[in-house]
């Protein structure tokens, strides 16, 4: 790593509620209300990008678990705010809490774990399964 990763690295990314973004258009429900799989894919992205400048060249970090909490609704066309805080370092796993917040309340917590990988020989492990 250029930087060794500490706990207490935050993060916080905001976007926009789109059609895009919807249970509807994900097909994860019928609504169209932010779906639960859009915004967690909001959340893995800030864990991502919080620790993304830390990374050697060559590395980078992929998700390996996610427990979140949807606490209420948002329509399109809101604000939405997730903030990342990084809570553990053990070895190559990184532990992270990370809240959303739409402009009214907050709407989400979770927990996301990422792993540090090197990305050339995390490719071609992965490439292994399509000779098999």
């Amino acid at each position: 790593m250029i930087q060794p990763l500490t706990v207490g690295i935050k993060y916080s990314e905001k976007f926009i509620v789109l059609n895009e973004h919807t249970a509807k258009t994900l097909q994860s429900g019928g609504l169209e209300v932010l779906a639960s799989p859009a915004l967690i894919a909001k959340i893995e992205k800030c864990a991502w990008q919080s620790v993304l400048p830390f990374m050697d060249e060559g590395c980078d970090t992929v998700g390996t678990f996610i427990e979140m909490k949807h606490l209420s609704a948002s329509p399109i066309g809101i604000e939405v705010v997730c903030e990342s805080e990084l809570i553990a370092v053990n070895g190559r796993e990184l532990t992270f809490h990370i809240t959303a917040y739409d402009t009214v309340e907050k709407i989400a917590e979770a927990t996301h774990k990422r792993v540090i990988i090197k990305c050339d020989l995390f490719l071609q492990k992965t490439n292994t399964k399509l000779t098999n």
